[in-house]
């Protein structure tokens, strides 16, 4: 479990293909606090740190994420948005991000305003019921909050902050992103899918 916090932004030092995939090595100034073993998620991707060195940490994807995450576009210099799990005493700042991408996304516009700056993402037609305006969604691992939503686009506000400590600084329009929908709507969709809320309904039954 994440929170869309960005702690640090890792750059990629090698893509190296192996017969099951590839692995990452990510140069990040979080590889002292890590162990093998260990979850990170790398531009909203859960994935398990195989070595911890001093200065970077390797990770592995199989061809299944590759397919359905950018995670196998990356190349060397790349820069991605890391971020350890939240721990069970720590602060929940953004929102519940599993790190599980739902489907990438492409950046289609990037304008500034004043001081902040807008972001574009397309999305394809499967995640509209899981975005509401002014909801959660995270991309690239990013906490962000829908500020415009359309059919098949979400507007998005960076601020500054936001800017300078995470991967957006390095996008260009046409760029392709991960993007997980909000876990809670997700589930509030799912159980309206199976019927069990609703005007006519209760949700399960409980006996004691």
């Amino acid at each position: 479990m994440f929170t869309g916090l960005i702690e640090s932004v890792g750059e990629i030092i090698e893509v190296k293909s192996m017969s099951t995939g590839y692995r990452l090595r990510i140069g990040t100034e979080l590889a002292r606090e890590m162990a093998a073993g260990e979850s990170v998620s790398v531009n909203g991707v859960c994935l398990t740190t195989i070595l911890s060195e001093e200065h970077e940490i390797h990770a592995d994807i199989g061809p299944e994420t590759a397919r359905v995450t950018t995670l196998g576009t990356l190349k060397r210099g790349s820069l991605v948005n890391l971020e350890r799990p939240l721990r069970a005493d720590g602060r929940l700042g953004g929102h519940f991000v599993m790190g599980h991408v739902d489907a990438t996304g492409t950046v289609e516009e990037m304008r500034p305003d004043a001081e902040f700056s807008w972001l574009t993402i397309g999305f394809p037609s499967l995640l509209a019921p899981y975005l509401i305006h002014k909801g959660s969604v995270a991309v690239d691992g990013i906490s962000l909050t829908l500020a415009g939503l359309g059919e098949d686009r979400f507007d998005v506000m960076i601020i500054p902050f936001t800017w300078e400590h995470s991967n957006i600084r390095a996008m260009r329009v046409h760029d392709r992103v991960n993007i997980e929908c909000d876990m809670i709507g997700k589930y509030i969709i799912r159980a309206a899918e199976l019927g069990e809320i609703g005007p006519d309904r209760r949700g399960p039954s409980t006996t004691h």
